[in-house]
């Protein structure tokens, strides 16, 4: 049977080891939920971090003013904590789609959150002093305190995000602070001078996150409504992204992390113009190659050529290919695509991919997001493409999507020059053209082969009869008005990616 003393040492220690778990989660949280709504994950998540600790630093130092009661205090910390810490990812999504005020909102919760936290270490340091030396008081403590957060950076990724969501993971670990503070309260309550008191807040406190668990996934969805403005079909929080299917009268729109990725009444447009000018100038239709295309739509397309013997689609993330493949609604877009014998899914990343395959293919279709943060620009790099092209049959074309050469112009003349310059042995033909999509705008691809061909559609090529492209349109896609044409940008390189500073200043400039 363990003295009493022993007991408030051993329920001290453990407590060191569940609020670095809880602590770490509440970073991690908030740097997640800011890649997700902002984009560019290593900024947010570096910035995110860079506050949390300084703010834990402003924490340790205030926690010399603490003088009296230091369990009692310890108590309401993890009151403080658990509802703050619970609530912070409902609260910081609540600012983004209602108040649009988030980063000012983000910087606070994670300054207060930081800072509450940094009192803590010190605050049990000093309550077991009065047992054991000051040596071994550090030495538990942080031991503790590290394991803690390998076992939170462990458990994130692989079992609480997919599990539960961001929502639902802030509140359970909300719940934990919480238990955390009862422990205490049962172990100290002979000392503590309001006990009844803290025993009643830990009670309401521990209702409030239990009831926000329960009900999370309405409050979402109504938040979620009002920033995607039609009715929410689906909605996923995967270890890689946030998805989100919308309806609204027939028309169907698919989103990652807020962006908008198709808009069912006018996707013909991109995928048409993206797919068909390669498709029809390919010398082969034997093996095809699609980079990202997980909803299915860029299959759809070069399923209408008979000829296609093999389709190899990767991406990244399997919740998005097993969502277009088994939900009737949506694989009713791409025609069952994803289901067709000749596909097959790979579900890893697309540079991964390609450094262990041996295969060479016949056309090459990326259709990946834009690059909107480093992990996406390396895809968009001279070191991508010279890789690519070592997977390219001889008379093989690659072709792009390449955002917009309106809204993002240098970042899509950058995208041109580095597929040019992406291999010593023989320059790329490389050909730029862009359409008008009503959900986008002014979007552009861009076309590429080892041998020189001319971009012109001869109608007898064609599958099918499409519902956009003619040979007329794609002679004008071609052109490029004054405020689009080329002009003087650097290469993208994973050593620098300027590309993604082009594609953040330029963005900025009209939708900031």
């Amino acid at each position: 049977m363990l003295t009493s003393e022993k007991q408030k040492h051993v329920v001290l220690l453990f407590s060191a080891f569940i609020i670095a778990i809880c602590g770490l989660i509440y970073e991690l949280l908030a740097g997640t939920l800011s890649s997700y709504l902002l984009g560019d994950s290593i900024y947010h998540f570096s910035l995110v971090i860079g506050i949390f600790m300084s703010a834990m630093g402003l924490g340790a130092w205030l926690s010399r003013y603490i003088e009296n009661n230091l369990p009692s205090t310890f108590i309401q910390l993890q009151i403080l904590i658990g509802l703050i810490g619970g609530l912070s990812t409902l609260f910081l999504f609540f600012a983004f789609a209602i108040i649009h005020n988030y980063v000012p909102l983000l910087f606070l919760t994670t300054t207060i959150l930081g800072a509450l936290l940094g009192v803590e270490i010190p605050l049990i340091i000093r309550i077991l002093n009065h047992q054991t030396s000051l040596k071994l008081n550090v030495s538990n403590v942080f031991t503790a305190d590290y394991i803690g957060a390998l076992i939170a950076a462990l458990l994130f990724p692989l079992v609480f995000v997919p599990q539960l969501g961001l929502m639902r993971t802030g509140m359970f670990f909300g719940l934990l602070n919480i238990a955390v503070g009862l422990l205490a309260w049962f172990i100290f309550k002979a000392e503590l001078p309001h006990s009844k008191k803290q025993l009643t807040l830990i009670t309401l406190s521990a209702l409030v996150l239990v009831t926000g668990f329960i009900f999370t996934h309405n409050v979402t969805n109504h938040l979620e409504s009002k920033l995607y403005q039609h009715q929410i079909i689906y909605a996923e929080t995967t270890p890689y992204q946030r998805l989100v299917v919308t309806n609204y009268k027939q028309r169907t729109r698919f989103y990652i992390n807020g962006a908008l990725q198709f808009d069912s009444i006018d996707e013909y447009r991109y995928h048409e113009s993206l797919v068909h000018p390669a498709m029809q100038k390919a010398a082969s239709h034997e093996n095809i190659l699609i980079l990202g295309g997980g909803d299915g739509l860029t299959a759809r397309e070069v399923l209408k050529y008979n000829t296609v013997k093999k389709i190899t689609l990767v991406d990244l993330d399997p919740a998005v290919t097993q969502l277009f493949k088994n939900n009737n609604q949506l694989s009713k877009l791409n025609k069952g695509a994803l289901s067709d014998s000749r596909l097959t899914i790979k579900n890893q990343d697309a540079w991964k991919y390609l450094e262990h395959s041996d295969q060479l293919f016949d056309v090459v279709i990326i259709d990946l997001p834009d690059p909107s943060n480093l992990n996406l620009s390396r895809l968009y790099s001279k070191t991508f493409y010279s890789l690519l092209l070592h997977h390219l049959s001889r008379a093989g074309i690659v072709v792009t999507q390449a955002s917009s050469p309106l809204y993002s112009r240098k970042a899509f003349w950058s995208i041109y020059e580095t597929m040019k310059v992406s291999t010593n042995d023989a320059p790329w033909h490389v050909i730029p053209y862009h359409t008008y999509i009503p959900s986008f705008g002014e979007w552009g691809f861009i076309l590429a082969s080892r041998v020189n061909i001319d971009l012109a559609l001869n109608t007898e090529h064609y599958p099918v009869k499409l519902d956009y492209l003619t040979p007329n349109i794609l002679a004008a896609m071609q052109q490029f008005p004054t405020d689009m044409e080329a002009i003087e940008v650097k290469t993208n390189n994973i050593h620098s990616h300027q590309l993604l500073k082009y594609y953040e200043t330029e963005w900025a400039k009209w939708f900031n």
